[in-house]
């Protein structure tokens, strides 16, 4: 009988336990280890890699998400204007191939959640197209073009693509940004300062 009650409450303990290390990640209560700002009256998202909407990446670890203000705004000069950072474990290497073919899955994934209601024929296939930046080793710019499903229209997104390791982890991270405004627009200057102020520890 003593036998039989240790390993019912054995049991138990393991149910518990297996309970509690599988609690659902809440983006925002989570707390990064690292400095990435952000500035007021942006907006933050989090979830986790791999993503829902293009488990093809083959990355783990966390996506961290920067709105501008005026992002869903069609009259603002910040739409569709924004920036995310992939803290990935592991090492990680990319090159021009890796980053269009991810972006490319990100993005049909993510018009295909967001624009279930919209007509077959407004839909385009996603195109990416990049290249090494001149300027900043480890670094890549290029185009996403896609279906806004916003506007239900083609948009053509101009991106800077920046990738860090930091010493003494083992993690990797590669930082996004975004925006159908040209390079030489001020939007840039906030996205960039972004990058400029992370910090791989708080």
């Amino acid at each position: 009988m003593k036998h039989l009650l240790f390993f019912l409450l054995l049991t138990i303990s393991f149910i518990t336990y297996g309970q509690e290390v599988k609690t659902e990640f809440d983006g925002h209560k989570w707390e990064a280890p690292y400095l990435l700002p952000t500035p007021k009256e942006w907006t933050v998202e989090r979830f986790l890699i791999p993503i829902s909407f293009a488990p093809q990446i083959a990355y783990t670890g966390i996506e961290d998400i920067r709105f501008t203000p005026g992002w869903s705004k069609t009259k603002s000069e910040e739409y569709w204007s924004y920036a995310f950072l992939w803290y990935l474990n592991g090492t990680v290497t990319t090159d021009t191939a890796t980053i269009e073919k991810n972006l490319n899955a990100y993005y049909t994934g993510l018009v295909a959640v967001n624009g279930k209601n919209i007509p077959a024929e407004k839909i385009i296939t996603v195109t990416t197209a990049f290249k090494t930046a001149a300027n900043e080793p480890g670094a890549y710019t290029g185009t996403v073009t896609m279906t806004d499903y916003m506007q239900q229209i083609p948009i053509t997104l101009n991106c800077k693509v920046h990738l860090r390791s930091c010493p003494g982890e083992n993690k990797t991270f590669i930082f996004y940004e975004l925006s159908p405004q040209p390079l030489s627009h001020k939007v840039w200057t906030s996205l960039d300062n972004l990058w400029l102020d992370f910090k791989c520890k708080r």
